[in-house]
């Protein structure tokens, strides 16, 4: 809880709340400022994504780094996140959507939410990947989106922007004690860097109005949608997210 007390217990040991929520529980004690109310018709097995992933990656488009119509972007990894990211770039009208990842078995999809271009950086091996970008985009993209949680990719990101005015967002997370370097004068020339979180969305007046972008068929949700399992074979849905055949499973509680 955010005063750093838990309501949870397990044979009489206190069990603290996985980000803050516990959404694997069957049931679950919240802040109430991670409460949003939505309307009774909304279906709870798609809007449930919007709790972080699909809104994250959107938001990041469209609030961290307010992409704007005719500018170039590059994304790296096309998870859940990755792909959101590429649906606000193009909800924006960006000119130029270039999708960046090692598995090309996730480029049609990709192409599906709106990238234009793909690339593999393996395929450019060992020349850096943002290298190949900036002579892709003449000089370097005016938008990058590092959704991977890589420490090398969140650096190529930020030298894969146009000096001057290019935005690098890192909505990735690394893992615990990594530390992120650039040389200075990749900032001095006016690149900059910038975090997200939860795509700069207030979840209490935000997360209704996705979901009503939602019912309007704004923002996509069932296409991220790839399995759906019982909270039995929770498993199964981590093997297949290992595997990269995963965008979104539904974990359906009531189901034995």
């Amino acid at each position: 809880m955010p005063d750093g007390t838990t309501r949870f217990t397990c044979k009489g040991k206190e069990v603290f709340h996985f980000m803050g929520t516990s959404t694997f529980s069957e049931y679950t004690v919240v802040a109430a400022i991670s409460v949003a109310k939505l309307r009774p018709e909304a279906p709870l097995d798609r809007v449930c994504l919007l709790g972080c992933g699909i809104s994250t990656g959107y938001g990041a488009a469209l609030n961290t780094a307010d992409v704007q119509p005719g500018s170039n972007c590059a994304v790296w990894g096309l998870g859940a996140v990755g792909l959101a990211v590429i649906m606000g770039c193009k909800e924006r009208g960006a000119a130029r959507i270039i999708a960046v990842d090692t598995n090309p078995a996730k480029f049609d999809v990709a192409r599906q939410f709106g990238a234009t271009e793909c690339v593999n950086p393996l395929d450019n091996s060992p020349r850096p990947i943002q290298e190949v970008l900036v002579e892709m985009t003449d000089g370097g993209l005016d938008y990058t989106f590092e959704c991977v949680g890589n420490v090398n990719t969140m650096r190529a990101a930020l030298e894969s922007c146009h000096k001057g005015w290019g935005v690098s967002v890192i909505i990735g997370v690394a893992a615990a004690g990594q530390e992120i370097a650039t040389r200075p004068f990749q900032l001095v020339t006016g690149r900059v860097w910038k975090g997200c979180a939860f795509g700069g969305w207030r979840s209490l007046d935000d997360v209704p109005r996705l979901a009503e972008s939602y019912a309007a068929g704004k923002v996509k949700i069932d296409q991220f949608v790839t399995h759906t399992f019982s909270l039995a074979d929770i498993n199964k849905s981590f093997d297949l997210l290992h595997a990269g055949k995963s965008l979104r499973a539904i974990i359906n509680m009531k189901e034995k």
